[in-house]
Order: structure tokens, then C-alpha cells, then sequence
């Protein structure tokens, strides 16, 4: 691994840079960026069905298998490389965050999905063989929408992606148990939404709870109900995932990366990461060096 992961917008990625949607056969969109085998992270959705081909690929440090009919989603700030030396086919989406937000009543509802999710295992399964057939049968449909200029094309692509997504959720295709979760309630959802975006600056239970109108003693009960964990051990989970994107940019030191995170110094920094995977930030960095 060299140098620093870039953070790719849709634009550079899109055929019409003002677009909020792009989508191609994979073949094609690999030809396009094959600079893509480095570790990026993307400020869009982005998802891909793979339908010929083997290889491995990573999401946030989880490494998976690229086989036929696996499809993998990842959200806006996840970091991802792959490193695929055959011939490699499907589809591939990327779409901005604000794409179903002028669509839909409820902002937030792509959180509602499994596989939208900050924990990269849960961002890859299997496309059940009862499916296939439908779900490659709508990615096909998006890419006739996508070559019309219609005043209707985007919203005939929000519906088609709704579709794919819905049929997917619904489908065996989604472990039910490893995602259970998943459904948690409408308190520890918006939780985990205010960490994402304060999880740099907020680091105690008691300060979410405020923003939620609770006590922090519900919310630390309603955490544990819903996805086994304290409120505090949520918060600190998604600081050590930053730290390890960061890391694995080699541009920055640790010292910066302490920084970056609103530590005080770098000791304490290397103590709390040391304390949270076993490891100092510079061994976390050798494990994952190329």
C-alpha cells in the first residue's frame, strides 16, 4: 500500500458530472478506473453484483470472496479495495446521498436495510438462486433508464434500485440472525445516526442521551436490548473504525491521526487504541501494510 486512499465524489465516477446516480456494466467501469484497486473511500452509495468472475475484495478490513451473484453495498465514507487478476463481470451503482431524500417521506429510509450498514459484514451476501433472475433482470432495466433523458429517468431509477433493495431484504438472501440488530428501535437507530456524524467530538453516552431526551441509563438499557453492546462501547467501536481508515493512510502520521480525532496527545490516542483491539496504531498499520 503507497501513499494515501483518495475520496472519490460521484462526479469524476459519473458520465454527466451533475448527476446524483451512475451505473455500468462492471466490466467496463473497471476498464474506466483501474486505479480503483487501491484503498478509496467513495461520499456515495455504491454497490455491486457480480455475475461472472473471482476475486477478493475489501470493505473497512473485512476481506470477502467475489464469486457469481454475491453482491456487496457500501455507504458513504467506507473504505474498500480489490484486486481482481481475471476477467470480472456485473453491475455496478453508485448514487449520492441526497438521490432518495427528495423522493421519499422519511429521509433516513435506506438505514432501514440490512445491508446499509457501518459494519462491512453485513455489507455482502449472496443473492438467493430464487431471485437471480429478477434482481439481474432490474439491473438491466436500469441500464436502458439510464441511457434515456426523459423528464421521468431518475425517478424510474429510484424505483428500480427500491425494487432491488426490497427484494433483496425481504429474500433468504439476508442472514436473519447476524442482522437482527438491524431492527432496532427508533431511539438507538438515531443513536448510532448521531455518533456517525459527532463521534469526533462527543464521547459520552450521557451527552446522545441529551440530544435524544433520554437518561443516559435508557439508553445504555435500550443498547444492550437491541444490539448487545453499551452505549459507550458503540461510541468507542465507531471511533477505532475511523482511527483504522485512517491508518491506513501512510500520509499521516499518528500523531495527526490523534489530531484528526480530537485527542489530546498521541499517548493517550495510542493507549485508548491499544486498549480497544489489542494492538498500538503502529503494529494496526504493519498488520495491514501490502
Amino acid at each position: 500500500m503507497h501513499g494515501s486512499f483518495p475520496r472519490l465524489d460521484i462526479g469524476p465516477l459519473s458520465e454527466y458530472r451533475e448527476d446524483h446516480i451512475m451505473i455500468a456494466r462492471f466490466s467496463e467501469y473497471r476498464h474506466e478506473h483501474q486505479s480503483l484497486i487501491f484503498p478509496h473511500r467513495h461520499s456515495f452509495y455504491h454497490l455491486v453484483l457480480f455475475t461472472e468472475g473471482h476475486g477478493p475484495h475489501t470493505i473497512d478490513f473485512h476481506r470477502f470472496q467475489a464469486a457469481p451473484f454475491q453482491i456487496y453495498f457500501m455507504i458513504p465514507g467506507q473504505v474498500h479495495s480489490w484486486d481482481f487478476e481475471e476477467q470480472m463481470e456485473g453491475y455496478v451503482v453508485n448514487f449520492s446521498d441526497s438521490f432518495f431524500k427528495s423522493f421519499l417521506l422519511q429521509p433516513e429510509y435506506l438505514d432501514s436495510f440490512s445491508f446499509f450498514d457501518q459494519d462491512s459484514s453485513n455489507n455482502v451476501l449472496t443473492i438467493t438462486e430464487n431471485i437471480r433472475e429478477r434482481v439481474c433482470g432490474l439491473f438491466e432495466e436500469l441500464l436502458v433508464q439510464n441511457r434515456r433523458s426523459t423528464t421521468w429517468r431518475d425517478d424510474f431509477m429510484r424505483v428500480l434500485l427500491l425494487q432491488i433493495f426490497l427484494l433483496i431484504e425481504q429474500s433468504d438472501s439476508v442472514d436473519r440472525k447476524k442482522v437482527g440488530g438491524k431492527s432496532k428501535n427508533a431511539t438507538v437507530r438515531n443513536f448510532i445516526r448521531l455518533i456517525d456524524k459527532h463521534y469526533d467530538q462527543k464521547r459520552l453516552p450521557g451527552q446522545y442521551a441529551e440530544m435524544l431526551n433520554v437518561t443516559p441509563n435508557h439508553l445504555n438499557a435500550l443498547c444492550k436490548e437491541h444490539v448487545g453492546m453499551q452505549a459507550g462501547e458503540l461510541i468507542r467501536s465507531r471511533i477505532v473504525l475511523e482511527a483504522k481508515r485512517l491508518l491506513i493512510n501512510l500520509d499521516l502520521t499518528v500523531a495527526e491521526i490523534a489530531y484528526k480525532l480530537n485527542f489530546n496527545d498521541n499517548s493517550y490516542f495510542t493507549k485508548f487504541f491499544r486498549k480497544e483491539t489489542g494492538m498500538t496504531p503502529e503494529d494496526f498499520r504493519k498488520s495491514t501494510a501490502i
